[in-house]
């Protein structure tokens, strides 16, 4: 059995608990129609944090962009629906990607 000094356990433990915070830190984001030819998407991660600033996308179905925004300082973004089928991105980064469907928007 091998023994690891303390400085490639303290290393060893770092990676562990990066490991959790990676997982931890899940992207959460639903969109919603609000009944007046307007969508409205909240975002948040699992660990409770802030989607204020995030990148979010809305694209037409040949993936063109059309709006380009961040969500709010309340994590939520407002836009006209699209007289086309769409699909919004709600981008957090790499790994952290959330495709919501037009279909999927009620």
């Amino acid at each position: 059995m091998k023994i690891l000094t303390p400085s490639a356990a303290g290393f060893a433990l770092g990676l562990l608990l990066l490991a959790r915070l990676v997982v931890a830190h899940s992207p959460i984001c639903n969109c919603y129609d609000n009944g007046d030819d307007t969508v409205t998407c909240e975002g948040g991660f699992s660990d409770g944090a802030s989607a204020t600033g995030v990148s979010i996308r809305v694209f037409d179905e040949r993936d063109r962009v059309l709006l380009d925004s961040v969500m709010a300082e309340d994590s939520t973004y407002t836009f006209d629906r699209p007289s086309e089928e769409f699909h919004v991105i709600f981008d957090a980064g790499q790994s952290h990607l959330v495709t919501i469907y037009s279909a999927d928007i009620e």
